[in-house]
């Protein structure tokens, strides 16, 4: 079929690009576990970090994706709802999410103070969302927010003095989206592009404003 120019300079246009079958945003919040954390050595001297030379209270973490395999949509089962009073046939998508997570704890003042990186740990966590995504669709997972904060930390002399144990608490918002792609007929104007912004010239030599009222005498002055 050929495109006929429309008013307007407006034309019939075939564009590739996703149709959005289902849309849903939730938030997630859960604790992580690290015990028996190796304490790193002391990047100033090489010696092995104790709970002695770090203040426990200054631990913090960051959480990122993992940068391999962010997320793994397990499988989808078809489940039957009753919604408005039609029956209609969703999906239930079973997902894993795959962390890294990172911790740091601060030196005390006596050794210079200072931030280390104490460990980096890989973590999973696993949800099912139900959702218009049947078989061929494609299943979108946008983090808008990722952080996580620190709930415990201790270390304790007498029982392993190179060994840190943390509690963390990790939020997460997400977009979670279900995708076809599709080829859309449509009736648009092609973009152009900007004009050229001119370049600003140098700057002519100008001389300060005068204050001839006092400077210099002209004889009224005195």
């Amino acid at each position: 079929m050929q495109a006929n120019n429309l008013s307007g300079g407006q034309e019939l246009l075939c564009i590739n690009t996703e149709k959005v079958y289902d849309w849903v945003l939730n938030e997630s919040i859960f604790d992580l576990n690290l015990m028996d954390l190796e304490l790193p050595l002391n990047p100033n001297t090489g010696e092995q970090l104790t709970c002695e030379d770090i203040d426990v209270d200054t631990v913090t973490c960051a959480v990122t994706p993992n940068c391999m395999e962010p997320i793994v949509i397990l499988d989808r089962v078809d489940q039957d709802f009753v919604i408005d009073g039609t029956e209609v046939t969703l999906q239930l998508v079973n997902i894993r999410k795959n962390f890294e997570v990172t911790v740091f704890v601060d030196l005390i003042a006596e050794l210079g103070g200072g931030t280390v990186e104490v460990c980096e740990a890989d973590f999973t966590r696993c949800e099912q969302v139900v959702l218009c995504a049947p078989e061929g669709t494609d299943i979108d997972v946008c983090y808008t927010d990722l952080d996580c904060f620190v709930c415990t930390a201790a270390c304790d002399q007498t029982i392993d003095p190179n060994q840190l144990d943390v509690t963390l608490t990790v939020r997460l918002c997400q977009s979670i989206q279900s995708t076809f792609d599709v080829t859309l007929e449509i009736v648009a104007e092609f973009c152009e592009p900007r004009d050229v912004l001119p370049v600003t010239p140098c700057p002519t030599p100008t001389m300060p404003p005068q204050c001839p009222v006092i400077f210099p005498n002209n004889g009224d002055n005195g």
